[in-house]
C-alpha cells in the first residue's frame, strides 16, 4: 500500500531539492501541486511514502529518476511566436543588422539560444523569423540550440509534430513553406519540414548548472523562466547569461519577467529585450 501523504517535512526536503537542481522555487502553497505531481513516480517506482521516495532521489545511482521527478514538477506553457513583438523585432530589426555588419563583427555564423525551449514552438519560431530575415542567403549561416531541463518535452520538440490547432495563427504562407500537413490518421497534425529542423540542435541542459559551451552566442531568449526562481537564482542565470553572450548580443526575456531589482551588467533595449555591451 503507497501512503500518497505529504507532510511539511517530506514537502520540505523535496521542495529543497527541486531548487537545488533546477533553481525552482515552489512557496508553502504549492504543496497539494507537488503531491499531485509526483503520484505517478511513487506508482512507478515502488516506493511506499514520499519519504522513501526523496531517499530514493538523493542515492547516487538514481540520476534517471531525478530527470523523471523534474520532469514530473517542471511547467510548460508555449506556442508559436508566443510574445509576437519579440519575433518581428528579431526579423526585422537584429538580423537585418547582423547581416549589415556581419563582416565588420567577423561574424560567419549566427548563434543563437533558446534556453528553456519546451516543446520547440519557441526554438521553431525562431527558426522561420530568421529564415525569412536572411531571405536564404546561403553565406549567412544559422545555428539554433534549443535546451530545456524536460527530457519530455525534448522529445517532443524533436519530433516536431503538432495539432493543426497549435499553428491557427500561423499565416498560411509560412505553414506552407515550413511545415507539412499530416494526411490520413495525422490528418489533425503538421510536421516541421526537415530544413528547418536542421539548423537546430536539442539538448538537455540543467540552467543551474555550470555552462559547457564551445562558443559564445549572439542571441539569448529565455523567457518565463525566471519566473519560477527566486532573486539569488535570478541573479546567478542572469549573470551566466551575459558571459554566455558575444558582445553587443542580445537577451530576450517573458513579458511577465524583468530585470528591475536584479543586479546585471546588460543595458536596456526595450522592454523584455538587453543589450550587452562591448
Amino acid at each position: 500500500m503507497i501512503d500518497l501523504e505529504l507532510s511539511n517535512q517530506e514537502f520540505n526536503h523535496l521542495r529543497t531539492l527541486i531548487y537545488q537542481k533546477s533553481g525552482i522555487y515552489l512557496h508553502n502553497g504549492k504543496k497539494d501541486l507537488v503531491r499531485a505531481r509526483l503520484r505517478k513516480r511513487l506508482y512507478e517506482t515502488g516506493v511506499k511514502n514520499f519519504s522513501e521516495y526523496y531517499n530514493f532521489l538523493i542515492s547516487k545511482v538514481n540520476e534517471e529518476e531525478l530527470i523523471s521527478f523534474l520532469n514530473a514538477i517542471s511547467t510548460n506553457h508555449t506556442g508559436f511566436f508566443r510574445e509576437e513583438k519579440h519575433f518581428d523585432y528579431l526579423e526585422k530589426e537584429i538580423i537585418p543588422f547582423y547581416k549589415k555588419n556581419r563582416t565588420k563583427l567577423d561574424l560567419n555564423t549566427l548563434k543563437i539560444w533558446s534556453a528553456g525551449c519546451s516543446s520547440g514552438e519557441e526554438a521553431y519560431s525562431i527558426a522561420i523569423s530568421v529564415s525569412e530575415a536572411t531571405c536564404s542567403d546561403t553565406d549567412f549561416k544559422i545555428k539554433i540550440l534549443a535546451s530545456d531541463l524536460s527530457t519530455k518535452m525534448l522529445s517532443m520538440a524533436m519530433d516536431g509534430v503538432y495539432p493543426k490547432n497549435n499553428v491557427s495563427n500561423i499565416p498560411e504562407n509560412i505553414l506552407k513553406k515550413y511545415f507539412q500537413k499530416g494526411r490520413g490518421a495525422c490528418n489533425d497534425y503538421v510536421r516541421i519540414k526537415s530544413s528547418l529542423k536542421q539548423i537546430i540542435e536539442f539538448r538537455h541542459l540543467n540552467l543551474m548548472e555550470l555552462f559547457q559551451f564551445n562558443d559564445k552566442f549572439n542571441i539569448i531568449f529565455c523567457r518565463n523562466v525566471m519566473i519560477y526562481f527566486d532573486k539569488i537564482a535570478q541573479e546567478k542565470l542572469v549573470s551566466k547569461l551575459y558571459d554566455a553572450l558575444y558582445d553587443k548580443g542580445y537577451l530576450f526575456i517573458g513579458h511577465s519577467e524583468s530585470l528591475m531589482g536584479i543586479k546585471h551588467k546588460f543595458k536596456y533595449t526595450r522592454p523584455t529585450i538587453y543589450l550587452k555591451n562591448p
